[in-house]
């Protein structure tokens, strides 16, 4: 083997990395974090879950991954420790996929369909349909797919010059001499495990081990160990994902690694014991890409079968070792709402984000309509409540944009970002009406201490007011709920109104100020009360406007507001007309 050969074998490498980072980046984008809600929702038994593991890990070419998010759905109290064993143990027979798929280098035969069936046949192919694709097409999807083609196509030839780089070696006495090391189970399960834990990755690993085996040098007796080895390698990135966790978090990481190793040990048992009862010929025999593959399923399969029914002895196991601390685990609890571990997969991390938006936005309309009913009767326990969730909701937009803004460094679709900026704005326009509801508390919380109170026509317009008020912020939370676009655009024209009420208002308060009915510092509570009203109205305008245009695609705030006040626009100028006369003071 030349320098050459070994500069080859690099860039044969560094293809394969890139092709099967390239391939699974694009097959999550393809899922839409549809795969993780799937796993999150439909794990509530055993043999269910390695079902979804099995499945999830092998279209998105990751056991690594879908281990890790399961550490996240236990951190994050999504799941418990018990349901995620199932998981964990079908990642482990997923992960096989991907050897099979590079199997296919192995591939030999004169018939034209086997030769069609040869990477080094199909890739080119699908190269140039992938960038074909990518060049050609505009929708987010259609370029996912292309690079789905194109990262198996790179993915493919790296593997090939990987085998054609090192086919030189079986002709070097000192390679044959190195592996013939790793026939030592203790070595070669080191060896695989090191490997592995250095690329993150046992598929990437086990592709370098079936380009290996095209020199022909590598026998039953040499792959076995590596391949066992390489099993607890894949436990690094979730060992590395679960510091800083909480303590179930911390378990599940570990149950993933005390299933390899048990796997393992009852392999090398079996394996070796036979070997030493039977003296199994086949294991001086060399093995090539199909092999290895065999192998590699073979050993998960069996693993999990056999650990299977002892998933609730390795819960019970995990709790013995690392113990409950009641005080840690509800600090670990409340320091964050949301998983970093999710942003592995940006579309499910928008997913879980939409839904804390959800609780934001019925904290604020719990604020409101609490604050509402504070303009007739000042309670001390709903004071409480307004006080607890607007530290809620402050909670809330500290963290959520926090993470949005990790988000949005990710490599995002042009879905995902409008996504990203629909959330942005809900969450910003949510916190600001809970200030508003707070506000409102703190007059009357005044009015009630100084024992204010205002006239009978003030209070018949307030009230009023209040349930425009009222009707707008459920409008909009609804809308935004539900993403219900038609509702959405039944908020600007009651905004309109709102906004006359407050003019009205104003300047009939100001008239009873002026005839001496009320004093300046009822005046000035008054007119605080309406000045919030409105600005929850304006907030909820936002929403609504949010809604609107990002379902078109695009956000232009001020161009859709000039036209949808245009008076030629008969369904605004009806909707205001008909809230007009709803809320009309007489």
């Amino acid at each position: 083997m030349t320098i050459f050969d070994f500069l080859t074998l690099l860039g044969g490498l560094a293809m394969f990395l890139f092709g099967m980072n390239v391939m699974g980046d694009s097959l999550e984008k393809i899922s839409g974090g549809k795969l993780e809600s799937i796993l999150e929702k439909m794990t509530n038994n055993r043999i269910k879950g390695v079902l979804l593991g099995l499945v999830v890990t092998a279209i998105i070419q990751s056991s690594g991954a879908v281990t890790v998010m399961a550490v996240g759905f236990v951190n994050s109290g999504i799941m418990a420790l018990k349901q995620v064993i199932g998981i964990i143990m079908g990642a482990h027979i997923g992960t096989t996929v991907t050897a099979w798929l590079l199997s296919m280098t192995g591939i030999e035969g004169s018939n034209i369909f086997i030769q069609l069936l040869k990477p080094s046949s199909f890739a080119p192919i699908l190269a140039f349909v992938g960038v074909m694709l990518h060049m050609f097409s505009k929708s987010d999807k259609k370029k996912n797919v292309a690079n789905i083609l194109l990262g198996f196509a790179i993915l493919m030839i790296g593997m090939n010059t990987m085998s054609a780089s090192v086919s030189g070696l079986k002709d070097v006495p000192e390679f044959t001499n190195l592996l013939l090391k790793f026939s030592n189970p203790l070595l070669g399960i080191l060896a695989g495990a090191l490997l592995t834990a250095v690329l993150q990755s046992s598929s990437a690993s086990v592709g370098i081990l079936q380009a290996l085996s095209a020199t022909g040098a590598i026998s039953v007796s040499v792959a076995f160990p590596i391949i066992l080895g390489m099993n607890i390698g894949a436990c690094t990135p979730v060992l590395i994902s679960s510091i800083g966790t909480n303590k179930n978090a911390k378990r599940t990481a570990l149950v993933n690694l005390f299933l390899a190793l048990s796997g393992v040990a009852a392999a090398m048992i079996v394996f070796y014991g036979g070997n030493a009862i039977f003296d199994m010929p086949f294991i001086t025999e060399r093995v090539n890409a199909t092999s290895i593959a065999i192998i590699h399923s073979v050993f998960n399969i069996f693993a999990t079968v056999l650990l299977f029914p002892f998933g609730g002895l390795y819960e019970k196991l995990m709790y013995k070792i690392i113990k409950d601390n009641p005080q840690e685990e509800t600090a670990a609890n409340t320091t964050s709402l949301v998983e970093d571990r999710f942003l592995l997969t940006p579309a499910y991390a928008l997913d879980k984000i939409k839904e804390h938006c959800d609780e934001m936005a019925l904290l604020a309309k719990t604020n409101i309509l609490m604050s509402l009913d504070f303009i007739k009767i000042y309670s001390r326990v709903k004071d409480e409540k307004i006080k607890e969730n607007e530290k809620l909701l402050d909670k809330y937009e500290d963290q959520l944009e926090t993470y949005l803004v990790k988000i949005s460094s990710m490599n995002l679709g042009v879905d995902e970002s409008m996504k990203l900026s629909k959330y942005s704005h809900a969450i910003g326009n949510f916190e600001r009406i809970g200030d508003y509801g707070v506000n409102i508390l703190k007059t009357k919380r005044k009015m009630h201490k100084e024992k204010i109170h205002f006239s009978s026509d003030a209070n018949k317009e307030l009230d009023i007011m209040a349930k425009a008020v009222k009707e707008i912020i459920e409008n909009s939370t609804n809308a935004f709920l539900n993403d219900d676009v038609d509702l959405a655009q039944t908020i600007e024209p009651l905004e309109q109104v709102i906004n006359n009420l407050k003019a009205q208002l104003r300047a009939r308060h100001s008239k009873r100020m002026s005839d001496g009915e009320c004093s300046i510092e009822n005046g000035m509570l008054f007119f605080d009360i309406i000045n919030s009203f409105e600005r929850i109205a304006d907030h909820c305008s936002n929403l609504a406007v949010c809604i609107i245009e990002l379902s078109q695609g695009s956000y232009q705030t001020h161009s859709y507001l000039k036209g949808v006040k245009n008076s030629d626009n008969k369904s605004f100028m009806q909707s205001f007309e008909d809230y007009l006369n709803k809320y009309a003071i007489r």
